[in-house]
């Protein structure tokens, strides 16, 4: 099969669909990898490091033209115009972007096949995994960041001083990007809470993470308590699929003192915040209440190197899997075919077509088998 490998036009998106070790692999599989000329020098993978692992160097209309394109962000509307119904295999967050995205794939007949909803024999999501942990790690660093006074922050150091902890930190969802955020506070020496609707889950979480890391049940009332003392708030949110609720209101961050920080990773999705709103590595921050906000729609693209190597990693079996069998490879293989959000003009992911309002143009994917 062609696969193409197009440039990331998002906003300061550094990162590659695939790293020439990946590209090496598929090569040896019997595919045909085109790869965009400087697509991976923002990872620090250059040119001639794909053409020795067998990949053909081509233009943005070549990599596009394949019959599997294989990108890390959805399609701007720029790129709109190279969408003719081949098969799209990146993160697409369908419910969270404009609805333009899923108008344009449908129209074209795009397989959409989102990372962010392929889900293993386990029910977990391998594809998101790799990105949701880097983000919540970073989370915490650019809350950090935010909160000293320079950087129009309350001016709390995320920390311990002579033994003393500083700083109150609360995370507001436990999957793996409320783990990662919580375990990096922690290791600072913040004081962390980490909320969750699964005492179970919170229990067995609480034994990965340090004793002064506390887990509570997720309600209005309990968030809302703590909002008065907290430095900075994470929102980790994830419904997969579906656009993500507003945990956390606008009275609720009026709970918050001026200077604090809300980092939402869940803004992918729509955000968990309801005074969240997309922002850009190149302006990442803006303050409602006082309070600011970073709502970067691509966050792990800042470490790109890290990020593409462990995307590559977590894609590649499915990506040989897709590659090897087509579109066959979507009603036979249960993940991928979990991961199909548009086929043949139709909006397949439910969660996706109610959060879009596009339930009259939902079908099941096992509807739409050959």
């Amino acid at each position: 099969m062609d696969i193409g490998v197009p440039t990331e036009t998002k906003d300061s998106e550094s990162r590659v669909a695939l790293a020439p070790a990946g590209a090496a692999v598929l090569v040896a599989a019997g595919h045909r990898v085109r790869v965009q000329r400087g697509a991976g020098i923002g990872s620090g993978f250059a040119d001639a490091e794909y053409s020795a692992a067998g990949a053909m160097l081509c233009d943005a209309a070549d990599a596009w033209g394949s019959a599997l394109v294989v990108k890390v962000k959805e399609p701007l509307p720029t790129e709109y115009r190279f969408l003719r119904g081949q098969m799209l295999f990146t993160y697409l967050h369908l419910a969270g972007v404009d609805l333009a995205l899923t108008q344009a794939l449908l129209a074209s007949g795009t397989v959409g096949i989102g990372y962010e909803t392929v889900r293993d024999d386990a029910g977990h999501l391998p594809l998101l995994a790799p990105m949701s942990a880097i983000a919540g790690n970073m989370a915490v660093a650019v809350g950090a960041w935010y909160l000293a006074k320079p950087h129009g922050g309350i001016g709390v150091q995320l920390g311990r001083v002579l033994g003393e902890p500083h700083g109150r930190v609360l995370v507001v969802g436990d999957g793996v990007v409320g783990q990662h955020a919580a375990a990096s506070a922690a290791a600072l020496g913040a004081e962390v809470i980490v909320y969750g609707i699964d005492a179970a889950h919170g229990a067995a979480l609480l034994k990965q993470l340090p004793e002064h890391v506390n887990w509570r049940l997720s309600t209005p009332q309990a968030i809302t308590a703590e909002l008065p003392q907290a430095d900075l708030l994470i929102g980790a949110v994830l419904l997969p699929g579906a656009r993500a609720p507003h945990l956390i209101s606008t009275d609720m961050v009026r709970q918050m003192r001026p200077g604090t920080v809300i980092v939402d990773v869940s803004i992918d999705q729509g955000g968990c915040v309801e005074t969240a709103r997309p922002t850009s590595h190149s302006d990442p921050v803006y303050t409602v209440d006082g309070v600011l906000h970073y709502c970067v729609t691509n966050m792990p693209g800042a470490y790109p190197r890290t990020a593409t190597v462990a995307l590559t990693q977590a894609t590649l079996p499915y990506l040989k899997t897709l590659a090897g069998g087509g579109r066959a490879a979507l009603f036979a293989d249960p993940a991928l075919g979990a991961g199909v959000n548009t086929l043949d003009g139709y909006v397949t992911c439910p969660a996706a077509a109610q959060g879009l309002g596009l339930l009259a143009r939902h079908r099941p994917l096992a509807e739409l088998a050959p």
